[in-house]
C-alpha cells in the first residue's frame, strides 16, 4: 500500500508542473480510430470495455489494466490537462508510467441521430 502512496506521489509531482487546472476529468474520452474510456468519479469502463474501479482525483486518474485486455497489468495513469484534453501514460507500475510518453485523449463529440 506504501508503495502505491510514493507513486502517486511521484505521478502527482511529475504531472502538477504545467497542468491546466480544467473542471474534472469525469466523462467520456476519445482517440481515433476507435478507442473511448469513460469515467465518473472512481468507476471507469476502460478502452478494452472492462467497468471497474480506480484511483480518482477531479483532474486525474489511475488504474491497473485487468487481465482481459493488452498490455494487462500495466498501470495507466491519465491527468486532466484542460477542459478538453487527457493525458494518458502507462507503465509497468506508477513510476514507470509517470515517466513514460503520453497519448493525448480529447472529449468525445456528442452525436445525435
Amino acid at each position: 500500500m506504501t508503495r502505491i502512496w510514493i507513486g502517486l506521489g511521484a505521478i502527482a509531482a511529475a504531472l502538477a508542473s504545467g497542468a491546466a487546472r480544467a473542471d474534472a476529468i469525469d466523462g467520456n474520452w476519445c482517440r481515433p480510430p476507435a478507442k473511448q474510456f469513460s469515467i465518473r468519479g472512481p468507476a471507469i469502463v476502460t478502452p478494452g470495455g472492462t467497468a471497474m474501479q480506480g484511483n480518482y482525483d477531479r483532474h486525474g486518474f489511475m488504474y491497473v489494466i485487468p487481465p482481459t485486455e493488452p498490455d494487462a497489468g500495466n498501470t495507466v495513469v491519465m491527468q486532466l490537462m484542460g477542459e478538453t484534453t487527457v493525458h494518458l501514460r502507462s507503465g509497468a507500475d506508477a513510476a514507470a508510467a509517470a515517466a513514460a510518453p503520453h497519448e493525448v485523449w480529447t472529449r468525445c463529440s456528442n452525436t445525435t441521430s
